[in-house]
């Protein structure tokens, strides 16, 4: 579909890519994935032909649709509902419904053939369009992001930031482009908006490729995943969890490579120094002074999870209460957030809140920074020392302070040393620290904050959306930061991953109360899953019809009244394991065919003889026998578990 051949990128007096290759193929959701600056958006601007390359090719056809949702995006403005600009995805379809009524009007007057069949011929292609499903198609998709019903018709520029991107996003998805490019678009989206947008794109009819930080969602959304990294473009098959796998093999190799390159360069410096200065050798040590410059230097590999060797100190030791909100009620004007909420936050508690937007999640922040006004009473513990990190913390920092000015001037009494090794493990290192603020992208700044916040000495911390603008190196760097802080904290976070690691209670907000799980996320799931599972249950059970009773009869006991149901319930469960096997029996049989065509592909000439070509193709093979046996280990289980239902 797209093939880009040795691509080259300037930016900035650097490239960003060289003699870099991707070919992308039609129905394949693609997670494009690399640390901040490594060129993930610049690429599908490329795409788009909004940037030109520096050297290489780009081919395409001309009939291909491309959708892009980004953040330059924002800036677009409408009074019109946001239904109503939702809707202008169906751009011909509105232009013949607008003409089919004024068809109709004529027609009150005007009653010739001609007119009569114009309305047919324009009534025909609507059909044709599908014109009269596009108000229930939006609506539908629309509601799937968030938005109630009441909220269809009000205007677009009544609506944040956040809110007017689930509106262009949801425009986008009704076009269908053939290439539907999304740049991080789980930022703007809550949990169920997130889990709604990973069922859809999974049957979406094209190809989706995705730049994300969340782990959960590419692993659960994407088939390949490809990663911008060292001015290449390296392609994974399968999810980010195989990708895992699948690097750490390239990664290995890489290294070796690495340092077999610079002990051969130190080897023939060493030979340079010895004989440059000798009249009969000068010539050969000049041949090899060439060769080195000559020669095309590998990198270190880089090291997205490395581990942090810093404790962040806690000033005091709480009592082993921190807070309690004691019938607390908070309103907006028309909105009510909680009324008569009780909770308690106590040492060693990690909590995660989270849930839909609107909820009140950032609001329950507020009022335990004591920022925002309520009703009733929060009680702070003995020695309670907190700190707040939220987004407006990025606009509260200096931006004609350097790095390391800004947290000097925070932590007066921390030597430059610590600073410089706190900015080390939040990715600053050597003269990075002497940048300005003002000069840093929106993740560089947000891991300034947080470093800011967790030199607080606070024991108690309230993190609003902290993961927004990191990538994945710099959120493995805080949940390593947060599994190791002493203190205790409530983060609200809508990365499943981030919350999973770093949680042992899951607070969220329903009528109106706060309620919470004693448990990490997953145990969270699995229980929310059950009870889900239990009242879908118990709505399928229609009630028995009311018999007058005789005065000689016998009560019939309630579990001869619900046998049936309960064999129809063990029989929907075990069709769909049924059809598990069945599709994990595909993939596998898929996944061999893939083997099959690797190891043909080693024989072939044009690829014995590439030493490039044989190396892209064994991480190709390895990954697949990783996820041949994934699938196999799966399909046993389903099996095994279908033997001993089906005896």
């Amino acid at each position: 579909m797209i093939a880009l051949t040795n691509i080259g990128f300037e930016f900035g007096g650097r490239f960003l890519y060289r003699n870099a290759n991707w070919h992308i193929k039609p129905n394949e959701r693609i997670g494009l994935i690399g640390l901040n600056g490594t060129g993930k958006s610049t690429l599908l601007r490329i795409i788009t032909g909004e940037y030109s390359l520096t050297e290489g090719t780009m081919s395409k056809p001309r009939d291909l649709t491309i959708g892009f949702l980004n953040q330059d995006q924002l800036s677009f403005d409408s009074e019109d509902s946001i239904l109503q600009v939702a809707l202008t995805a169906f751009e011909r379809q509105l232009e013949i419904e607008k003409e089919i009524n004024e068809i109709i009007e004529l027609l009150e007057t005007d009653h010739s053939e001609e007119t009569i069949q114009k309305l047919s011929d324009r009534q025909e292609e609507f059909e044709r369009l599908d014109g009269y499903n596009i108000h229930h198609k939006t609506e539908k998709i629309l509601e799937g992001l968030g938005f109630t019903t009441e909220q269809l018709t009000k205007p677009f520029n009544k609506f944040s930031g956040g809110w007017r991107m689930r509106v262009l996003l949801a425009k986008m998805l009704l076009q269908e482009p053939n290439l539907l490019m999304l740049d991080e678009p789980t930022n703007h989206l809550d949990l169920p908006s997130i889990e709604w947008l990973e069922e859809y794109l999974r049957s979406y009819k094209g190809t989706v490729i995705v730049v994300s930080h969340d782990r959960f969602f590419l692993d659960k959304m994407v088939s390949k995943i490809v990663e911008v990294s060292m001015q290449k473009i390296f392609e994974y098959p399968g999810n980010y969890s195989f990708y895992q796998e699948s690097k750490e093999d390239r990664m290995e190799m890489q290294q070796r490579s690495y340092d077999n390159q610079q002990q051969f360069i130190k080897e023939q410096e060493k030979l340079i120094n010895r004989f440059k200065a000798k009249a009969s050798k000068a010539t050969m040590a000049q041949s090899r002074v060439k060769m080195l410059d000559r020669i095309e230097r590998i990198e270190a590999p880089e090291d997205d999870n490395r581990e942090i060797n810093i404790q962040f100190r806690v000033g005091m030791q709480p009592g082993r209460n921190l807070a309690e909100l004691i019938n607390v009620s908070k309103n907006y004007p028309g909105v009510r957030i909680i009324n008569h909420a009780d909770a308690r936050i106590e040492k060693g508690d990690k909590i995660a809140l989270i849930g839909a937007n609107g909820k009140g999640k950032s609001t329950i922040l507020r009022l335990l920074a004591q920022t925002d006004t309520f009703e009733g009473e929060i009680v702070l513990g003995h020695n309670v020392r907190k700190a707040f990190y939220a987004q407006h913390q990025l606009e509260s920092l200096n931006m004609n302070y350097e790095i390391l000015e800004e947290l000097s001037n925070f932590a007066t009494d921390r030597p430059e040393t610590e600073l410089r090794t706190v900015l080390g493990c939040f990715l600053f290192a050597g003269d990075d620290v002497f940048k300005k603020i003002k000069v840093l992208s929106g993740g560089e700044k947000a891991r300034v904050a947080l470093a800011k916040t967790l030199l607080t000495e606070a024991n108690f911390l309230l993190l609003d959306e902290p993961t927004n603008h990191l990538d994945m190196r710099s959120i493995n760097i805080l949940i390593q930061s947060l599994q190791k802080y002493e203190g205790s904290f409530i983060v609200v976070s809508h990365d499943r991953f981030f919350v999973s690691e770093i949680a042992n209670k899951i607070w969220w907000v329903e009528d109106e109360k706060i309620k919470e799980y004693p448990g990490t996320f997953a145990e969270w799931e699995y229980w929310k899953a059950k009870k889900e599972e239990e009242e879908k249950l118990n709505q399928s059970k229609k009630p028995e019809p009311k018999k007058e009773k005789k005065p000689d009869s016998t009560p019939v006991a309630s579990t001869n009244n619900n046998a049936p149901k309960q064999a129809k319930v063990s029989n929907n469960y075990i069709q769909n394991l049924r059809k598990q096997f069945d599709e994990y029996e595909q993939k596998v049989n898929q996944t061999k065919k893939k083997l099959v065509e690797l190891e043909l592909a080693f024989t072939l000439p044009e690829n014995s003889n590439d030493s490039k070509k044989i190396a892209e193709l064994t991480s190709f093979y390895e990954a697949e026998k990783k996820a041949l046996i994934h699938l196999e280990k799966e399909m046993e289980s389903v099996m095994e578990e279908l033997i001993d239902l089906e005896g």
